[in-house]
């Protein structure tokens, strides 16, 4: 585990051995992933979509693509009633 600190503008530095480890270089841009539990993800966006595969837990089933359709259809629903009470 690393270590660093947020200066005043916001801002990190990632440490040379996790730079090392992503592949990164100056100009590369991230991703960062905020899950509820507060945990962080840092994903470089120059990788290939195949980078993404291990960077969200399996889910605990398996779901059909009904369930996928109708979380899909839920999640949209809430997010347009959420928006017009704006």
């Amino acid at each position: 585990m690393e270590i660093s600190s947020l200066n005043e503008k916001g801002q990190f530095t990632i440490p040379a051995t996790i730079r090392k480890r992503l592949n990164l270089s100056p100009g590369d841009k991230l991703r960062l992933f905020v899950e509820d539990d507060g945990s962080l993800h840092v994903i470089p966006a120059t990788g290939s979509i195949r980078d993404l595969r291990a960077s969200l837990p399996k889910p605990a089933k398996p779901v059909s693509i009904e369930e996928m359709n109708a979380g899909i259809g839920e999640a949209a629903a809430e997010h347009v009633s959420r928006h017009a009470r704006d």
